[in-house]
């Protein structure tokens, strides 16, 4: 049994937003071989508010009782605003908000405080050598985290992040990274045991309309979600990225988890750039012994695993084996 934390910021039946982390806490909520023992909530891909609505409305619809935590609202250093106008206005186009029309909306819930730092710190270090920190959103809770418990980083299984772009056509940085540098920056050099799922690697995933139609024939609430909320954002994907269907980043994370046969990886140092300008956020990688190294001092953070190929054909069959398992209710 894989105990698990997810630090994430869904978007599931929002118009506009990604689906991928709700996704991916599908597939773990699934697996009978993860633990959920935590969901904590960061500013990202949608406001922390938003995100956590979508999680507790998830859970009410399943009667699961999983602890929610809220966490950050916005980064330490870098400006919120820029990012929220981006990320909460892509549907100019009224044809492409059509797209979520008569998509269920989750009910709204109160937040409380932001304490996710807290509730991801303390259990880490009550359970030394047992938790695996699944980061599928912006790292400030994350980053916090360690800086308010520095034997975390020690005490962590493995933090398995979805971040960072290295050689991707049309990215200098990825929204994860991007939305809070400083925090990526620190949890990379915490000297943790980190798996890095980079966009690289994620824009080799795609989940089509085939796919989902296979998935739609599983009498379960969470399949039931998990097709509502991603059948506008494949539409969406399709209208804006011109893919035949859309990527499923997040997903990668837990599916790794659950078999490493999914994907390859090797072992890198990667580091975030922080100075201003185009290129703040942008991560790189390196592997030592480097042919040229004229003003570049030796890095004192820790290798870290770095995912690169995936058989996408073996993430989708994980998918609907895991959700095809799930019981339908009575």
């Amino acid at each position: 049994m894989k105990r698990i934390i997810i630090d994430c910021d869904p978007g599931n039946g929002i118009a506009g937003s990604n689906v991928d982390d709700g996704l991916a806490l599908a597939l773990a909520i699934a697996a009978p071989e993860i633990s959920l023992d935590l969901i904590t909530v960061v500013a990202g891909n949608t406001p922390v508010t938003t995100g956590y609505s979508v999680i507790k409305d998830l859970l009410s619809r399943l009667k699961l009782d999983i602890p929610v935590v809220r966490g950050a609202s916005c980064a330490e250093v870098e400006p919120a605003a820029p990012w929220r106008e981006i990320l909460d206005n892509r549907l100019l186009d009224p044809a492409l908000k059509q797209l979520w029309q008569g998509v269920r909306q989750p009910q709204q819930f109160t937040a409380g405080e932001d304490t996710a730092a807290d509730a991801i710190g303390q259990l880490i270090c009550a359970n030394p050598g047992e938790i695996t920190l699944v980061a599928i959103g912006p790292l400030t809770n994350v980053a916090a985290a360690l800086a308010k418990y520095p034997l975390m980083a020690h005490a962590v299984k493995e933090i398995a992040i979805m971040g960072g772009v290295f050689a991707l056509d049309g990215y200098i940085k990825d929204t994860n990274f991007g939305f809070d540098p400083e925090a990526a920056w620190k949890v990379l050099h915490s000297g943790a045991n980190i798996t890095l799922v980079p966009m690289d690697v994620t824009t080799r995933t795609l989940m089509t309309h085939q796919d989902l139609q296979r998935l739609a024939r599983i009498d379960h609430p969470l399949v039931q979600f998990v097709c509502e909320t991603m059948r506008p954002w494949i539409d969406y994907s399709i209208a804006q990225r011109h893919i035949p269907g859309c990527w499923i980043h997040d997903a990668l994370v837990v599916a790794w988890l659950l078999n490493q046969r999914v994907a390859t990886a090797a072992d890198y140092y990667v580091d975030v750039e922080l100075r201003p300008g185009p290129t703040r956020g942008k991560s790189w990688r390196y592997r030592p012994p480097l042919r040229l190294n004229v003003g570049i001092e030796e890095s004192v953070s820790s290798l870290i695993h770095v995912l690169q190929q995936v058989d996408n054909g073996q993430l989708i069959a994980m998918l609907e084996h895991y959700f095809s398992a799930l019981v339908p209710e009575k």
